[in-house]
């Protein structure tokens, strides 16, 4: 009788450290996934990146993200107006390393030769932090579905 209940009580113990083990594993993940730079989940780094937003990017892509008027359709300099960021436009067919390259280093630098891109870079104006949290709080107006699709890409 004592030898099963010794082994009863190794066992809830190995139960219980798995069980622990594999509870800090998870939380681990998640925080690493809830820092991850441009998450939209990341509350704090949306609340540093509307304001931001607000400064550098809607004088160009709308206070609301609605971009310019007719922006699917080209110019005669080869250039088009500044696209929607909200689920309307293509950003969120980009995937996140695009994303962050086009905003930091511009149009001219991330696109192919004869592509006529107005976007200018912020790598000068914006950290690495500030652009990633712009990201952020441009993928916090879209809705689930468009975030899933998004981050797989």
């Amino acid at each position: 009788m004592k030898k099963s209940g010794g082994a009863l009580k190794i066992v809830l113990g190995v139960l219980l450290v798995v069980t622990l083990l594999a509870g800090g594993v998870y939380a681990f993940v998640q925080q690493k996934a809830y820092n991850k730079p441009g998450n939209p989940a990341n509350t704090e780094s949306v609340a540093q990146g509307k304001p931001l937003y607000a400064r550098f990017c809607a004088s160009c892509h709308g206070k609301n993200l609605e971009g310019q008027p007719d922006w699917d359709i080209q110019k005669e300099d080869g250039s088009f107006p500044a696209p929607p960021h909200d689920t309307s436009g293509h950003t969120w067919h980009h995937n996140d390393a695009f994303l962050f390259e086009y905003t930091k280093s511009g149009g001219r630098a991330v696109n192919p030769p004869g592509f006529v891109s107005e976007m200018p870079q912020f790598s000068e104006i914006m950290t690495d932090s500030e652009v990633w949290a712009v990201l952020a709080y441009i993928k916090s107006t879209w809705p689930e579905h468009i975030r899933v699709k998004q981050a797989n890409r």
